[in-house]
């Protein structure tokens, strides 16, 4: 038989599914017996400074026994030095250390840490939308990938003003986004700037059988509590409420006292449509459907109307002719639907009975 289905609003839920410097040239050409003095001069040099500073980390280290070498000097004395034919000359890892320093000395300051920079880091933006009036790094990241992208021409100077805006709508029309000229979270993953959101969702051991929160509800296998819990992101309000980070895919469940009930993962939406801010609880049904007739959504509780339809919390799709889920429970934590959070069908039962009508939502 069939489940009552609730049909007060049309759900958005649904399947988703240079080479530096180089050598000097010279008009005298150096002969063998000025090279082999040189290289007396510079060995003799090199070994007595080593030797220096063997005797340096011997007085700062001391010796075990007095009058005994101690094993940190002659552990010096064998990496410097190697006699043949009654010559002294550096051992070879003492002269690529010595030629590493000329290098070093050879180069300006700060050019070193610059090429790291621009070779290993990677242009990423923050995990929010810009628009018009934004700036920083963010948004100086956001015009170097429109330049490459050939969206935008202008200076890279990390302000968001009206050109910046329709360089972002050119793309977004083109490759068939939300057009708004705001670049969020779908305009970063089509220019490769958005973090890799995985790396923000803090998952937590799966809790033993049986295990249960403070309210005596049954955790799922995404689901916390206790000393466990993630802290509550900061700007999530205060009272009793229930609290969605989208960046992290968590929500949080918070008593009168401000103590956290409850947190668990959920799968949010893969769209710009959940709007952060301050909501309220206004609608619940048992079961629904999804826009598309397709799903059956079990405790589904609404908490934002759309031009679309209802957005709101509630358990794992099932499908409406197969009896199918659209996912599973180690599939939560990633953005998989249309629009609404679903949630492991035990922290579903839990937030039914959690969060009445009129009961807040804090989304960040």
């Amino acid at each position: 038989m069939a489940p009552s289905i609730h049909r007060t609003d049309p759900l958005i839920d649904g399947p988703a599914g240079g080479n530096r410097g180089g050598t000097e040239q010279h008009r005298h050409r150096p002969s063998d017996t000025d090279h082999h003095r040189a290289h007396l001069v510079i060995g003799t040099a090199v070994a007595i400074a080593l030797l220096a500073m063997g005797a340096a980390l011997v007085a700062v280290f001391g010796s075990e026994q007095p009058g005994t070498a101690s094993p940190i000097g002659a552990a010096v004395a064998a990496a410097v030095e190697t006699t043949t034919d009654d010559t002294t000359t550096t051992d070879d890892s003492v002269a690529e250390v010595q030629a590493d320093a000329q290098i070093a000395d050879a180069q300006p300051a700060g050019d070193l840490v610059e090429l790291e920079f621009l070779e290993g880091e990677e242009c990423i933006i923050e995990p929010r939308s810009m628009r018009i009036g934004s700036s920083g790094s963010s948004v100086s990241c956001l015009q170097q990938a429109l330049t490459e992208a050939e969206y935008y021409s202008g200076p890279i100077d990390g302000e968001y003003q009206q050109s910046t805006a329709a360089a972002v709508e050119r793309l977004q029309i083109d490759r068939n986004l939300f057009v708004d000229g705001v670049a969020g979270r779908e305009t970063g993953i089509s220019l490769g700037i958005w973090p890799d959101e995985q790396m923000m969702v803090i998952r937590t051991p799966i809790p033993p059988p049986g295990a249960t929160d403070d309210l005596g509800y049954r955790l799922s296998s995404v689901a916390v509590a206790g000393a466990d819990t993630p802290p509550l992101p900061p700007g999530s309000g205060s009272g009793r409420r229930v609290v969605y980070e989208r960046i992290s895919q968590r929500v949080w469940a918070v008593n009168g006292d401000g103590d956290v009930v409850r947190s668990w993962l959920v799968a949010g939406s893969q769209y710009p449509n959940e709007v952060a801010g301050t909501h309220q609880v206004y609608s619940r049904s048992e079961m629904s459907t999804a826009w598309n007739g397709a799903a059956y959504l079990p405790k589904m509780i609404r908490w934002l109307k759309t031009d679309r339809g209802a957005i709101g919390f509630h358990g794992i799709p099932f499908g409406v002719n197969d009896g199918k889920p659209y996912m599973t429970e180690a599939e939560l934590g990633q953005r998989l639907s249309g629009g609404c959070q679903r949630q492991a069908d035990l922290d579903a039962a839990f937030l039914w009975d959690f969060a009445p009508v009129g009961t807040t939502v804090v989304v960040l």
